[in-house]
C-alpha cells in the first residue's frame, strides 16, 4: 500500500500480516479537478441508474481475518452483490498466473466453515475459495465472479505483458477458464496500478499500452465473458488518468472501476487531517478537486460513458493520531494504529472504536482521544447513491467484503 490501497496481493506468508486496505494508493489514486465538463446525463438515465453491486473478496481474508466465502452468505451480503471481484491473481512473466493456490484450489473446508454445511474430503477434485465460490454461485444463480488480477503488489508485471497483448491474453484465459475450476468465473478485472505511470513501480510502456491490453483481452474473451478494470481516480491535469488511454480503451470493458477512494491519508504523516473518500469538494479541502465527483467528471469529459463507471466505496477508514482538532484540517504527528496496519482500520471496528461525529464532503469523520479517522457509514452511503443515481452510472463497487459488519450494514445501504 503506499502505503498500497489494498494490501495487495501477497504469497500466503505475505498475506497472512496483510492488512485489509483497499484498492490503489491514497496518494496516487487522488482525483483532481476536471478539465472538461460531464456531458449532460438524460432524464431517464438518471431515473434508471445501473444496479452492479460489485465486491472485491481477498484470497489472503482466509487467514488472520478469517473471513471466507461462507460469510458472503450469511452477512447477508450474497443477496445484494451482483458481481464479486476475486483478489488477486498474480501477473509475471508477461502472464497471468495463480497467487495462493492452496487458498484458491487446496484449502480443504469444515462443515461449519463452508457455504453449503458439507465438509471438504480429502479426494474431491477441487476445495478451498474455488469450490466455496461455486457452492455460493449455487445459492444464486445470477451471481457472477470476476478474477481480478495485478493489484499494487502485482502490478509491476504488466509493462512485460504490454509487450505482448495477444500472448498475455491467451495466458489469462487459460487461467480463467481451467477446466479445473469450470464454471466459477464469468470473466476478468485488471488491476494496474497504474499504466504509464508510478504506483509500486513505475511504467513506461506508452499511453496506448492500456488500451492495446484491453482490447486483446476483450478479442480473446469475446463477448460472453466480462472484462473490467480498476482504476485511478486521479484525474489532475497531466495526472495518471491522462497517462493512459482509458477512453479509447472503454470500448473493450463491460464497465470500469474508478478508485475513489485514499484520496488522503497518514502517508502524510502531519496532517492535514482530510476524509480519505470525499463526494465532493468542502471549504480546506488540501487539494482541489481530490473527490469523487471530479473523477466521474474527468472520465465522462474524456468521452466514457456513464453507465460503464461504477462508483467505489472503501469499507474502511484512514486515521491519523497526535491530532488535537476536531475538524478537518489539524495537523497530526502520525498513522492512527490500526488493527492489520498504521493509519487504516475496517469500517467494523470503527464503528465501535471510533463513532463518527461528523460528516465533511459527503463522508463521515471523528476524533477519538488524539485519533481522528474518516470513513463511509450507511447514511453517506446513502448520499452516494443518491449522487450515482443522478450521475446515471452503472452501479457501485467497494473495497472489501470483510471490512463490513456480520450483518452487511454498509452493503446494505447500497442500492
Amino acid at each position: 500500500m503506499h502505503t498500497p490501497h489494498r494490501p495487495r496481493a501477497r504469497f500466503r506468508a505475505l498475506v497472512a500480516a496483510a492488512c485489509s486496505a483497499v484498492l490503489g494508493t491514497g496518494l496516487l489514486a487522488g482525483a483532481g479537478s476536471a478539465t472538461a465538463a460531464a456531458p449532460d446525463t438524460p432524464a431517464a438515465a438518471r431515473v434508471k441508474a445501473g444496479s452492479k453491486v460489485v465486491g472485491y473478496f481477498t484470497e489472503w481474508g482466509t487467514y488472520d481475518r478469517k473471513y471466507h466465502v461462507k460469510n458472503i452468505e450469511t452477512s447477508g451480503s450474497a443477496a445484494k452483490l451482483t458481481h464479486i471481484n476475486y483478489a488477486f491473481g498474480n501477473v509475471t512473466g508477461g502472464k497471468c498466473a495463480m497467487g495462493d493456490s492452496y487458498a484458491a484450489t487446496d484449502r480443504a473446508y469444515t462443515a461449519a466453515e463452508s457455504v453449503d454445511g458439507a465438509a471438504d474430503t480429502w479426494d474431491q477434485p477441487l476445495r478451498g475459495n474455488f469450490n466455496q465460490l461455486l457452492k455460493l454461485k449455487k445459492k444464486h444463480p445470477g451471481l457472477k465472479v470476476l478474477w481480478s488480477f495485478g493489484g499494487w503488489t502485482w502490478s509491476g508485471g504488466f509493462g512485460e505483458a504490454a509487450r505482448n497483448p495477444a500472448a498475455f491474453a491467451q495466458s489469462c484465459y487459460d487461467l480463467v477458464k481451467n477446466s479445473k475450476w469450470a464454471g466459477v468465473f464469468d470473466g476478468i478485472d485488471i488491476d494496474w496500478e497504474y499504466p504509464n505511470a508510478c504506483g509500486n513501480t513505475c511504467d513506461t510502456s506508452g499511453r496506448e499500452a492500456f488500451r492495446n491490453v484491453m482490447a486483446a483481452l476483450r478479442a480473446k474473451f469475446g463477448p460472453g465473458s466480462l472484462v473490467t478494470a480498476a482504476i485511478t481516480a486521479d484525474a489532475t491535469s497531466g495526472g495518471k488518468i491522462d497517462a493512459a488511454d482509458y477512453a479509447g480503451a472503454a470500448q473493450y470493458v463491460d464497465w470500469y472501476n474508478p478508485m475513489t477512494y485514499d484520496y488522503f491519508g497518514a502517508w502524510d504523516a502531519t496532517g492535514p487531517t482530510a476524509p480519505h473518500s470525499p463526494l465532493n469538494s468542502y471549504a480546506g479541502i488540501p487539494k482541489a478537486g481530490f473527490h469523487t465527483s471530479a473523477t466521474i467528471a474527468k472520465l465522462r469529459g474524456l468521452g466514457v460513458p456513464a453507465s460503464k463507471l461504477l462508483l467505489g466505496i472503501g469499507f474502511y477508514g484512514r486515521g491519523w493520531t497526535g491530532v488535537t482538532q476536531a475538524a478537518p484540517g489539524g495537523t497530526a504527528t502520525g498513522p492512527a494504529a490500526g488493527t492489520y496496519e498504521q493509519g487504516i482500520d475496517d469500517y467494523k471496528v470503527l464503528k465501535t472504536k471510533c463513532p463518527a461525529t461528523g460528516t465533511v464532503g459527503g463522508t463521515a469523520y471523528a476524533k477519538c482521544g488524539s485519533d481522528w479517522w474518516s470513513y463511509d457509514t450507511p447514511a453517506t452511503i446513502g448520499t452516494k447513491m443518491a449522487y450515482k443515481n443522478q450521475q446515471g452510472l452503472g452501479g457501485t463497487f467497494f473495497w472489501e467484503l470483510s471490512g463490513d459488519t456480520a450483518n452487511g450494514e454498509l452493503i446494505k445501504a447500497i442500492n
